[in-house]
């Protein structure tokens, strides 16, 4: 089973990676931080010292047309924030 869905490649968490060796994944909505903790100590071969995780809901969205108002929401997903142990770190643009 794939616990990491994607990294998070963005301004804030690239400076957190820099700062306070802190990166962040989008996870399947069912993992616990044990299951998070292991599969990212086997992708990328450090430690992890602390897990933190986070849900975010899906937003209602609504959309104006020429046939109506469409209405919906986005995909609700789990964060995980993992602090790396002193001296690792996880390079994402080294396979570009």
């Amino acid at each position: 089973m794939d616990v990491i869905v994607k990294p998070i490649v963005t301004e804030k968490m690239t400076q957190q990676g820099e700062a306070l060796n802190r990166y962040g994944f989008i996870v399947k909505d069912r993992v616990s931080k044990s299951e998070i903790k292991k599969a990212v100590e086997e992708m990328y071969d450090v430690t992890v010292a602390t897990v933190n995780t986070m849900r975010y809901s899906g937003k209602l969205k609504t959309r104006y047309t020429k046939s109506g108002i469409l209405s919906g929401r986005t995909a609700s997903y789990k964060k995980a924030i993992v602090t790396l142990a002193e001296g690792d770190k996880i390079d994402f643009y080294s396979n570009i």
